[in-house]
């Protein structure tokens, strides 16, 4: 790594970015590369990860009218330049107090680099590269916060005053812990200090930020958990989350060390990170209900207590109706415990009882509590075998078992039989899609009828 003022050589900088940085420049303006991408860089990841973010001395009004194509639709000075890769151009400000705990009162344009740099939130946040020639992509760091020396020691520390920036913005508390676990940082200890003293202020965040911060969290390519062990040892989690916090020395008994939290930060770990959307989401929540459900060494329906407190939890962060129900679901039905001694009968009421659960969600989830519980290797073979006597019944009756549809309905039975509507016809009906899952050869009109005036007759 370079100390500050260095040069240093951007050979994989996209043409998007050099044109953005380019118009700018040759424009009289000053124009630079900040953040995670200068951040990202350093660290020797891959560009394809990162966000690119500029920052200029030229004023919103003067990037937009130099970007046609571009929006800008807030007053922090963040102009959005659409290309590939987009960029997000922020003038050079300086920010007044936080009243509010999330927004500057105040936001003045006009100040220089070194002014900007310093309202960020985290020295390794606040390190620029300055173009000095954008043809051979070479550039020089200026680093006034020391963001070079820390990424070095691999420390994470505030710019200024830790107390002065999480007091600003709480969110810096949780993200704090994200790009912490993100890079493998340790928090310098005053940095520390003040995350804990202020984590009660973490309450004042709304659920969108927190849902935002914890998604990014889980999405780390590795053990998200580190993100969500340091929430809890800064006393962020029982402010946010305290639904989950609350499983804390819950024991229990797998074969796998460790309480209902651990087992179920090790769930979130194993589930990898290319599997179906939202399984780390649903691996986090599919245990809430283990807080309140213990008796005589068993969790008392706590799959189903679970749902509950797990859709007020993502209610709260105002995730999508959608994503909520299909998380919900699955919690509620990862509890299945399939033996091969199941007939296939079995194997197609279990399908139907899935038939508005997210099937790839669900056996995500339960590989991931399975791998959590210590019996990964036999709880897979178990799984295979369920997931391929489910292939075969839906190969034999997709209809049936999906779509619910038996050959015949209520108009067919009042027809031929002469039956009335009413709850008497919908029993029958229950009885027949019950038959017909014993034998999908029953499910054939004239045998249904058959069978429908049998149990008419045995009324």
């Amino acid at each position: 790594m370079a100390p500050d003022r260095a040069e240093l050589t951007y050979s994989d900088l996209p043409a998007g970015v050099e044109h953005v940085l380019a118009t700018l420049t040759d424009a009289g303006h000053e124009a630079v590369l900040v953040g995670g991408a200068v951040r990202d860089r350093l660290l020797g990841l891959a560009p394809g990860t990162w966000d690119w973010d500029a920052a200029t001395s030229a004023t919103p009004d003067e990037v937009a009218a130099l970007f046609p194509s571009s929006t800008w639709e807030n007053r922090f000075g963040t102009v959005t330049v659409r290309g590939v890769p987009p960029v997000e151009v922020t003038s050079f400000r300086a920010e007044g107090v936080y009243r509010d705990a999330r927004r500057p009162d105040e936001v003045r344009f006009g100040v220089s680099l070194d002014e900007d740099l310093a309202r960020r939130d985290f020295t390794i946040n606040a390190i620029a590269w300055v173009p000095l020639d954008l043809a051979a992509r070479r550039g020089r760091l200026v680093d006034p916060a020391g963001g070079v020396a820390d990424l070095e020691r691999r420390t994470l520390r505030t710019v200024g005053d830790p107390r002065a920036r999480f007091g600003e913005d709480a969110l810096r508390l949780i993200r704090a812990a994200r790009l912490a676990a993100r890079f493998d940082l340790a928090l310098d200890p005053m940095t520390e200090a003040a995350a804990r003293e202020l984590a009660p202020t973490a309450a004042g965040i709304s659920g969108e930020r927190i849902r935002d911060e914890l998604s990014r969290i889980l999405g780390l390519p590795e053990r998200p958990s580190r993100g969500l062990l340091l929430l809890e040892d800064l006393g962020l989690l029982a402010v946010v989350l305290p639904e989950l916090a609350a499983l804390r020395g819950i024991p229990q008994e797998k074969r796998a060390p460790g309480d209902a939290l651990d087992h179920t930060f090790a769930a979130v770990d194993a589930v990898p990170h290319d599997a179906p959307g939202d399984a780390r989401l649903a691996a986090l929540v599919h245990d809430l209900g283990k807080a309140t459900t213990l008796a005589d060494g068993h969790f008392i329906d706590h799959e189903v207590v679970g749902a509950r407190l797990a859709r007020r939890v993502l209610e709260r962060l105002r995730f999508a109706r959608t994503r909520i129900d299909r998380i919900v679901a699955a919690v509620e039905q990862h509890m299945y415990n399939y033996e091969p001694e199941w007939t296939d009968a079995a194997i197609r009421r279990f399908i139907r009882r899935l038939s508005v659960v997210d099937r790839d969600l669900l056996f995500a989830l339960r590989r991931a509590d399975n791998a959590a519980s210590g019996v990964g290797h036999a709880g897979e073979r178990n799984q295979l075998e369920l997931e391929r006597r489910i292939a075969t019944e839906l190969e034999r009756q997709p209809e049936l078992l999906l779509g619910r549809r038996l050959a015949i309905d209520g108009h067919d039975l009042q027809a031929a039989l002469g039956l009335q509507p009413g709850p008497e016809l919908g029993e029958l009906l229950d009885r027949l899609s019950e038959a017909a899952l014993d034998d999908p050869d029953r499910n054939e009109r004239d045998a249904l009828l058959a069978l429908a005036r049998e149990f008419i007759g045995e009324r």
